[in-house]
């Protein structure tokens, strides 16, 4: 449907996806209705700021007479598209899409997608810094930072747009960008996923659709997206919620690797960078000049060179955002150094594996924050690893116990010692306590902030406001 032919549309959601949303179709003359969960008084700001515009409010639940003469439904992403009302509207027929999928069909500029499940943020801000290097004006959105939906019409046909993809977005994808970038595919979200199947599925939609003379950015070191690379084919089985996918890459491969050479792609030779374009090799920077830390984000500075290089980034622009990007804010974040003690804030740690990367990037003796709302993924790997590199585990959070007890379970004498926490706080204060003279402090929780905090980015920031009162 054309978006011209939407004259009602239903927002669900009230997020800062939602207002974009919002703004977008009254812009254009359409009757918006908009609709959450929460009530009127927990909404005050986000209304106050779409003051003055026609906007019909259906707040405390989701009726199904939202539904009658609405022309498409569009979803904020903390939405689930199995939820009762979307699944009604896809019954009646009615168009369901997103901020991202919108953002994606109207752009007169080239679009970058990065998924992964993990390293997207990290990767998408580098590309779009190298892509701004570059002198290309650039635009970054999607499931970080601002939407860019209500601004599609400042956009130039010159100009880059680069959206971080998350599954939740994609699940709704019947296109793709014209280059599209998948780091890694691992087990998470399976809170809300059905399965493993139906996760992985949600993101292939970012290749699916695309063509000839797009570009398909993939981890090759990664089991499942390394796969897609060698192959040129999309293989998932089916699983519950989810049948198999089975498709053709139709773009050019581009990969990405720190483990071995490519003809086409970036890729980490002799403590190197290089990046080969398929006719001409560069080396783009050692790698002991590359700022953050951690083989995992050597590996995301490699994706965001193959990223921005495919997308118009020549090696000098590379160069120049790989040897000074210090980092994204509550990601491996040097919060402070206080008495000989190093405090990281790594709080978009919300999947153990995020917490595996964490732990590898340090040699120094470890004192671990973890826990939050668990995502019902394994710890098996994480907690050997906390009994390898960490001297305090502190836990905290509806996960605590959890993860206690699968240290238990290993029966380990001689491992770090365990403490659980009621809260970040007493967290912060007891890691105070007992890290000593040249120890790394680490906020990796491994899992969501739910329990306690509105996101990850308010999670940090109290760990922030608690270290730096210390």
């Amino acid at each position: 449907m054309s978006i011209r032919q939407v004259e009602r549309v239903v927002i669900v959601g009230l997020a800062r996806q939602g207002m974009a949303l919002a703004r977008f179709f009254c812009a254009r003359g359409a009757h918006v209705v908009v609709t959450d969960l929460r009530p009127a008084d927990q909404l005050q700001e986000e209304m106050a700021a779409l003051g003055g515009l026609p906007i019909s409010y259906v707040l405390g639940g989701h009726p199904f007479t939202l539904l009658d003469g609405c022309d498409m439904v569009c979803l904020s992403g903390g939405v689930p598209p199995e939820t009762p009302l979307p699944q009604e509207a896809r019954r009646r027929g009615i168009p369901l899409s997103n901020d991202s999928l919108l953002t994606l069909r109207l752009a007169p500029a080239p679009v970058i997608g990065v998924t992964g499940s993990s390293g997207k943020t990290t990767t998408t801000t580098i590309a779009g810094e190298m892509l701004r290097a570059a002198k290309l004006r650039t635009w970054v959105g999607g499931n970080i930072g601002t939407p860019l939906i209500d601004r599609i019409e400042e956009v130039r046909p010159e100009d880059r747009l680069l959206l971080e993809l998350s599954s939740f977005q994609l699940q709704l994808f019947d296109a793709s960008p014209q280059v599209s970038a998948v780091l890694n595919v691992t087990p998470n979200h399976l809170d809300r996923h059905p399965s493993m199947a139906h996760y992985v599925a949600a993101k292939t939609n970012i290749l699916r659709w695309q063509r000839a003379d797009d570009v398909a950015v993939l981890g090759v070191d990664d089991p499942v997206t390394g796969q897609w690379w060698r192959s040129g084919r999309v293989e998932v089985e089916a699983g519950k919620g989810q049948r198999a996918v089975s498709f053709g890459l139709s773009a050019r491969r581009v990969g990405f690797s720190v483990r071995s050479d490519l003809a086409e792609g970036a890729f980490l030779h002799e403590a190197s960078l290089i990046w080969r374009d398929g006719t001409r090799e560069h080396q783009v920077c050692r790698q002991d000049r590359v700022r953050l830390l951690g083989l995992h984000n050597t590996a995301n500075v490699l994706a965001a060179c193959a990223t921005a290089g495919t997308a118009g980034a020549p090696v000098e622009a590379m160069r120049e955002v790989a040897v000074t990007f210090a980092g994204v804010a509550h990601r491996l974040e040097l919060v402070r150094e206080y008495r000989g003690v190093r405090w990281y804030n790594d709080s978009i740690a919300t999947a153990p594996e995020r917490v595996i990367a964490a732990l590898s990037a340090f040699e120094a003796p470890i004192v671990l924050l973890a826990g939050g709302r668990d995502k019902h993924l394994p710890w098996d790997e994480a907690v050997d690893l906390m009994l390898e590199k960490a001297r305090h585990v502190i836990l905290f959070g509806e996960a605590a116990d959890l993860i206690a007890g699968q240290i238990e379970m290993r029966g380990q004498v001689d491992g770090p010692s365990v403490a659980l926490c009621t809260c970040l706080g007493q967290a912060v204060e007891l890691a105070a306590q007992v890290a000593e003279l040249g120890d790394v402090v680490l906020l990796s929780p491994g899992g969501t902030s739910f329990d306690a905090y509105r996101d990850f980015e308010e999670r940090g920031e109290r760990f922030r406001q608690l270290v730096e009162a210390l």
